[in-house]
């Protein structure tokens, strides 16, 4: 919970922001994905999800930070996050991150209520059909 605590931290002060990027939400039957357009030099803090997802980088170039270290992606790149996973990203050229919910829910407040836990906490809360079936 170390890099939790210091993302926070950077957060608070300034240090990580979301506001340069540029969101746009598409839905589909069943399906929400969420695509985020990161300027270069840019870095944020992504929030803690509940459930597997898609994860799909189809522009730049960007290292990725977790408490397991970094790695550097570049596009075209595609991956699963597990449940419980938190990054903080820098982006060393523009980059266009999307990742892929599904849900029938178009409410964007209520998505995120659905998939976004608050802190650490919140994820123990989780059945273990979500867990096992991330892991499949």
């Amino acid at each position: 919970f170390a890099l939790q605590d210091m993302m926070q931290e950077a957060l608070e002060c300034g240090l990580f922001q979301e506001d340069k990027c540029t969101r746009r939400d598409v839905f589909a039957p069943g399906l929400y994905a969420r695509e985020l357009t990161i300027p270069a030099g840019t870095m944020i803090v992504g929030k803690i999800h509940k459930h597997a997802h898609v994860n799909n980088i189809s522009k730049g170039r960007i290292v990725v930070f977790t408490e397991f270290g970094s790695e550097t992606l570049v596009a075209p790149c595609q991956f699963v996050s597990l449940p419980g996973t938190k990054r903080a990203v820098y982006a060393e050229t523009e980059t266009i991150w999307t990742t892929y919910h599904p849900t029938e829910e178009t409410d964007l407040e209520k998505i995120e209520s659905d998939v976004i836990a608050k802190n650490y906490t919140d994820l123990e809360t989780l059945s273990y059909i979500d867990i096992k079936g991330a892991i499949q």
